[in-house]
């Protein structure tokens, strides 16, 4: 697996597994319905941020975007999302680019990475920051409102670097 930088036709091959993960609605508050040029600026960050793709056997399957969490006197602390291809889950990519999210983040000079909203049914991905050293700072109770099981918290997770 190779982890790059996403170019501007990328957004193609991004598209289709972000529409189906939002309109899951069980790990991102995006707004549902979003056509391939409306979903696009959710995704697709600009610098000081950046989107990255993981691309195997010369197909994407899972891509990270990763940025300041705040401007000013907050960007000093880093934030990331992620979304794996589910034809994919559960194979490293998600591992992979995480891993890559944190050296990113040190090599620019973060000094910790947040993750504001983690849903907290979304038991794979809470083990897997555990996994890469990030814990749970608190969780802001009903803040989501899942499909299957009602109003549900989300974690803010916290790695310092």
């Amino acid at each position: 697996m190779i982890i790059r930088q996403a170019n501007e036709s990328d957004w193609a091959d991004i598209y289709p597994f972000f529409r189906l993960i939002v309109s899951e609605g069980t790990t991102y508050a995006f707004p549902e319905g979003l056509s391939l040029e409306d979903a696009r600026p959710w995704w697709m960050e600009h610098s000081p941020g950046t989107t990255v793709v993981a691309v195997e056997d010369s197909s994407i399957v899972g891509s990270a975007k990763m940025g300041p969490n705040r401007p000013g006197r907050g960007s000093h602390v880093a934030t990331a999302s992620f979304m794996v291809d589910p034809t994919h889950q559960g194979s490293g990519v998600g591992l992979a680019l995480g891993h890559y999210v944190i050296d990113w983040a040190r090599a620019a000079g973060y000094r910790s990475i947040q993750f504001n909203a983690v849903v907290a049914t979304n038991h794979a991905a809470v083990r897997l920051w555990e996994r890469l050293g990030f814990s749970i700072l608190a969780t802001v109770p009903k803040a989501f409102d899942h499909p299957e099981h009602g109003l549900v918290g989300l974690h803010v997770m916290f790695l310092e670097l």
